[in-house]
C-alpha cells in the first residue's frame, strides 16, 4: 500500500540554537504555516518558548535511545494539518495521502463519495473526535510524486521517542493535551 513506508530516524537539531539533540533528550516540535509552506521546527527544551497562535500544533518528544522507533505526530496535529490543507489546492495530493492515513488510523471515516463540477471524485469523511465532516478530493499522485510526498510526510509528522501532544488552538493562549496518535 502507498502509505506503508519505512520511517527513517532523522538527526535532530534545535531550530533556535543549532545544538544537536542527544539520545534521551527532551525536545519540542511545532508545525507552522509560512506563506504557502508547512514547516516543522524542533527545539531543545532550553530554547523552547510557546509557539505562535498560528501554529497547526505542537508536541513534546524525547530523542530515542538505541532501538526505539520513531513515532507519528499526535492525531490532533495531523487532523489540524489536514484541515489547513483544504485551503491549499497545490497540496491536494499531500492532503489526499494524509486523508488516507487518517482513514487507516480510524481518525476519519469515509461516509460518501460524489463528483464535483470538475468531475473529480470527492469523498465525504467524518471525524468522530470533532463531530465534523470534511470533503476530500481524490487526487492520486504518480509513483515519483508519492515518494516525494512520503518524504515530506516523514519530515513533518514523524518524531522520535515518547510524544506528549498538544493541539493548536488559535483562540487560546495555551495548548491543551490531546490524544496521542
Amino acid at each position: 500500500m502507498l502509505l506503508d513506508f519505512e520511517v527513517r530516524s532523522c538527526s535532530r537539531c534545535c531550530a533556535e540554537t543549532g545544538k544537536s539533540l542527544q539520545p534521551g533528550e527532551v525536545y519540542f516540535s511545532v508545525l507552522e504555516v509560512q506563506e504557502s509552506e508547512t514547516i516543522r521546527r524542533d527545539y531543545c527544551a532550553e530554547a523552547w518558548q510557546r509557539p505562535s497562535k498560528e501554529n497547526l500544533g505542537w508536541w513534546r518528544s524525547r530523542v530515542p535511545v538505541k532501538d526505539e522507533k520513531p513515532r507519528l505526530a499526535p492525531t490532533d496535529v495531523m487532523l489540524n494539518l489536514f484541515i489547513a490543507l483544504a485551503e491549499k489546492p497545490a497540496d491536494s495530493q499531500f492532503r489526499y495521502l494524509l486523508g488516507l492515513l487518517l482513514i487507516r488510523r480510524r481518525v476519519l471515516k469515509r461516509e460518501d463519495s460524489s463528483r464535483n463540477d470538475s468531475d473529480q471524485e470527492v469523498l465525504t469523511l467524518f471525524a468522530a473526535r470533532r463531530d465534523e465532516r470534511y470533503e476530500l478530493i481524490v487526487d492520486e499522485p504518480n509513483q515519483k510524486q508519492a515518494e516525494q510526498i512520503q518524504q515530506r510526510m516523514i519530515d513533518l509528522l514523524y518524531g522520535d521517542g515518547d510524544s506528549q501532544p498538544h493541539s493548536a488552538d488559535v483562540n487560546s493562549e495555551s495548548n491543551s493535551p490531546a490524544d496521542a496518535a
